[in-house]
């Protein structure tokens, strides 16, 4: 019997016993491709030998230094790394230990940044449903997971309202372009806005592309300028998760390059670090820090494993084995890939309705019915059924459930390291397109 409290209380999962490249073994032996990198975390696979050493001579040299009293070099690296260059104008950042505290850290900084500059008025966030931030307190009051939301929401914070997402696959009329659903969709957040008072508004809080929760969901073209628009107007801040979707998983090394804006706050983690450690933070632009500083001169917020010298030594050689390995010219190429291989695979499966993600992030979303759209009953678990028909094929994806509400709907994702070849994209998609069939097939 396990003492540990695994995601499952009912089946204890096999046991990892070691990683190399983009596999990893149980305790059997048994030999499991990570074709979601866990949950789009492991960006360089398992074992790197670079990271493990930099890891060892960090831990050779400091393990710890409490940031009350000191900074470390590995830290003031890694700040270096991700900020202070174009594009952007984003020119600090704060470390800490998961996504979901660098989204709590984000919205207290937003918050914080208000109140030092004479608007403390300002107590209000705007957010999308179908979106996730995190499982803290805050961060699941931001987020828009009603399944996850459900077992807390009396206890969940009302500082929080949400619009819609842009999923144009669900939510763009027949009679509407592309152009016509951005625009009813920025005139939704200006409705937001003007319901709240645009005074009250602290910031809009998106994912760039949507991650676990709504499936790898790429905005239309103009909808991020349309909302950095309309958070201008109003003096509200940006803030953008990238916690899945940055740090090189779309192929650029913050996913908003793509979308023509940057944003005042930005959320990092997984790609962070590669899961070699536990790290997280925000990247913050030079008026929001400008702002804490001609007031109480502090950011009012602290872990005491922020800015952790190991976890940040980890990150600075994940950062520089990307760098140096030219490993976001292979995101683009092998996401171009994925994408090919899940197209030729699934364009005409009758119950796969959409394929959509960007760089190595990519998701499929399974329907009953191509023309209708009409979803799975719940009950069927579809999702689930395909990553344990994926495990058994010895490739593990990342499925989820409630695709549209938090009930309906089904999807699973697909996000391999960025050190995967094309041979190994081929296999991902053809174990995958196996596991799916076998699923469909048990319903």
């Amino acid at each position: 019997m396990s003492h540990v409290v695994h995601r499952s209380l009912r089946v204890a999962p096999p046991r990892a016993v070691r990683g190399q490249g983009i596999h990893l073994y149980d305790e059997t032996g048994r030999e499991i491709i990570d074709g979601s990198g866990g949950a789009a975390v492991a960006c360089l696979g398992h074992g790197h030998p670079r990271v493990i050493q930099a890891i060892k001579d960090q831990v050779d040299q400091l393990c710890y230094a409490h940031t009350g009293f000191f900074s470390c070099d590995s830290a003031e690296q890694l700040a270096d790394m991700m900020v202070g260059h174009s594009p952007g104008g984003l020119t600090h950042a704060y470390f800490c230990s998961s996504g979901s505290e660098g989204n709590e850290a984000a919205l207290k900084m937003a918050r914080q940044y208000f109140y030092e500059t004479g608007q403390r008025q300002r107590t209000k966030f705007i957010a999308r449903r179908q979106s996730y931030h995190g499982n803290t307190l805050g961060a699941l009051a931001a987020g828009g997971n009603a399944m996850r939301k459900a077992p807390y929401a009396p206890i969940l914070s009302d500082a929080f309202s949400h619009v819609s997402p842009c999923y144009a696959y669900r939510d763009r009329r027949d009679d509407e372009t592309d152009t016509d659903y951005v625009a009813r969709l920025a005139a939704e957040l200006e409705a937001e806005f003007q319901r709240l008072g645009p005074q009250n508004v602290i910031a809009f809080l998106a994912e760039t592309v949507v991650g676990a929760t709504l499936g790898c969901v790429t905005a239309l073209p103009g909808y991020f300028k349309a909302v950095r628009e309309i958070c201008d107007r109003h003096g509200a801040l940006l803030i953008l998760d990238e916690v899945m979707s940055g740090v090189g998983r779309c192929g650029t090394l913050h996913a908003w390059e793509a979308e023509g804006i940057a944003p005042d706050i930005q959320i990092v983690a997984k790609g962070l670090g590669g899961g070699y450690q536990p790290i997280g933070g925000i990247l913050v632009s030079g008026r929001v820090i400008e702002g804490l500083a001609a007031g109480s001169g502090a950011f009012m917020h602290g872990h005491t494993y922020q800015a952790h010298p190991v976890a940040c030594a980890a990150a600075v050689a994940v950062q520089q084995v990307m760098r140096e390995e030219n490993l976001l010219a292979n995101v683009q190429a092998m996401g171009a890939r994925l994408e090919q291989r899940l197209t030729e695979r699934f364009g005409n499966q009758a119950h796969v309705g959409d394929i959509r993600g960007r760089g190595l992030f990519w998701a499929v979303e399974f329907v009953q019915d191509r023309a209708t759209k009409q979803v799975f009953a719940p009950g069927l678990k579809l999702n689930d059924r395909v990553k344990q028909e994926a495990f058994k094929r010895g490739l593990a994806c990342y499925p989820m459930g409630g695709t549209i509400d938090g009930v309906q709907g089904d999807h699973a994702i697909l996000a391999p390291p960025y050190i995967v070849t094309p041979e190994q994209i081929d296999t991902i998609v053809d174990r995958f397109g196996d596991a799916v069939e076998a699923a469909l097939a048990s319903i």
